[in-house]
């Protein structure tokens, strides 16, 4: 998006308007809320990838998160358009670490940012696990930035 000073280059960018189930006593939007939007952008950004839910089932193996780290920058309110933006911005065999970026549609502000590091895990077992060749090649990360 033209305007807008992204963190990282190429950002897949999912947008979400405010509503009001969004809204807390504080008459902003909640910060449980933040974490449902990191992961429906996480999902969007795979699915874009080429790797859904189904996907996930079909091979046996997903990617849950074990930390994440988020910084509230300023607050939002009923009816702004949020932009949702995240890159992958380091992998290995084994995990992928996440960026996020929300920017207000209507100023170009940062509101938020937030970094995931998510692991590989069979699912019927629980257990971190290798990541199977389709999510290596599709969670491949350009950036490499180590942490």
């Amino acid at each position: 998006m033209a305007g807008i000073d992204w963190d990282f280059p190429d950002p897949n960018i999912m947008q979400v308007c405010v509503d009001a189930s969004h809204i807390d006593v504080m008459q902003h939007t909640n910060n449980v809320v933040y974490l449902q939007w990191l992961e429906a952008a996480a999902w969007d950004h795979s699915r874009q990838l080429g790797l859904a839910e189904a996907d996930y089932e079909r091979l046996g193996y997903g990617m849950v998160a074990r930390r994440h780290v988020l910084d509230y920058l300023q607050p939002t309110f009923l009816g702004e358009t949020i932009l949702l933006g995240t890159w992958i911005i380091w992998n290995d065999r084994l995990s992928t670490r996440r960026a996020y970026q929300f920017v207000r549609e209507s100023d170009g502000q940062t509101v938020f940012r937030g970094r995931t590091h998510w692991v590989c895990v069979d699912i019927k077992e629980g257990k971190v696990r290798r990541m199977p060749p389709e999510f290596q090649a599709a969670y491949q990360s350009p950036l490499q930035i180590e942490e």
